[in-house]
């Protein structure tokens, strides 16, 4: 499996099994195949985000959603993060995550059903790359809260192409009660570079504190 194939069909997914049946068949290869390749910079600027926003003091537990190989918990372990939790729907990208030994847990779960994980859980939601084309769309939102405590950090990185159209900016509005301040942060992708017709995609990194009960 080429990257650029790879890709595409990432894009065009449209139902869990489309994403557990693609995902088997990638996660042996989806380090090297996509992320080397594609130059793919998301989970650094996601995770950098998260730890600068959380200045470090009592982060408590960590859910890395949609952990697939673990690009967010081994940036996290970079900055010396190791509480991190891992979910995502693909229990074959989960083994190739948890086989980095950045991840206490992992939990195969989708995101468009009621999680294995009990209410008020984390401390901190961190995801790259799962609100993205044929992925996860706004509804997932609610899940996240049940399971983060008040006050818990969310950093969730976001399609730009997708923001709007499928709905997000909306939900954060409907859900305006249950978050603090929220802020939103346009960040590449990609590393610039001969990465065909995606080298200008972007995405929109969304900060924002579950509130308070």
């Amino acid at each position: 499996m080429t990257d650029k194939p790879a890709l595409d069909a990432a894009y065009a997914l449209q139902s869990p099994e489309d994403n557990r049946r693609l995902y088997a068949e990638w996660a042996e290869s989806y380090d090297r195949d996509f992320a080397d390749n594609m130059g793919y910079v998301l989970p650094i600027f996601v995770a950098d985000t998260f730890v600068k926003s959380s200045g470090r003091a009592h982060l408590g537990r960590i859910l890395d959603v949609g952990a697939g190989t673990g690009l967010v918990g081994n940036r996290l372990a970079y900055h010396s993060i190791h509480s991190i939790d891992g979910l995502d729907i693909s229990a074959e990208m989960l083994a190739v995550a948890f086989a980095k030994g950045c991840y206490k847990k992992m939990i195969e779960g989708n995101l468009l059903e009621r999680l294995p994980i009990e209410s008020a859980k984390y401390d901190g939601i961190i995801s790259a790359g799962t609100f993205t084309h044929g992925h996860v769309g706004p509804v997932a939102l609610d899940e996240l809260l049940r399971i983060a405590k008040p006050g818990a950090l969310f950093c969730l990185s976001i399609n730009l192409e997708h923001f709007e159209s499928a709905g997000f900016k909306q939900k954060l509005k409907e859900i305006g009660d249950d978050i603090d301040n929220l802020s939103l942060q346009t960040v590449p992708i990609y590393m610039q570079g001969p990465v065909g017709k995606h080298a200008n995609d972007l995405g929109v990194i969304v900060l924002f504190h579950k509130a308070p009960t």
